[in-house]
């Protein structure tokens, strides 16, 4: 290594002012905050949401459901899966 060059960053421009970092809003349960208490596993339109193409429930991290709510709404989609009003898996 030549003298008076710093290990590490090798011909690189020096940094100009801060990084400007996203800002991620709290997700917040649909079903709290429309004060739903039921579920109803034969709103299809709405269980739909939950369930991208590949016929998966979304998980609690990226649909921002409560706890409470998940074990709901997956209950619902199990049901409305056995009498067929959605599918199992995208065909």
């Amino acid at each position: 290594m030549p003298p008076g060059r710093s290990p590490g960053r090798s011909g690189a421009k020096p940094r100009r002012g801060r990084r400007r970092h996203f800002v991620r809003r709290k997700k917040v349960c649909r079903f709290c905050a429309e004060k739903i208490d039921y579920i109803d596993y034969k709103d299809t339109r709405l269980l739909s949401a939950f369930i991208p193409e590949r016929g998966k429930i979304l998980p609690r991290r990226i649909s921002g459901t409560c706890a409470p709510c998940q074990r709901k709404l997956m209950e619902a989609l199990k049901r409305a899966r056995n009498i067929a009003l959605l599918p199992f898996a995208a065909g």
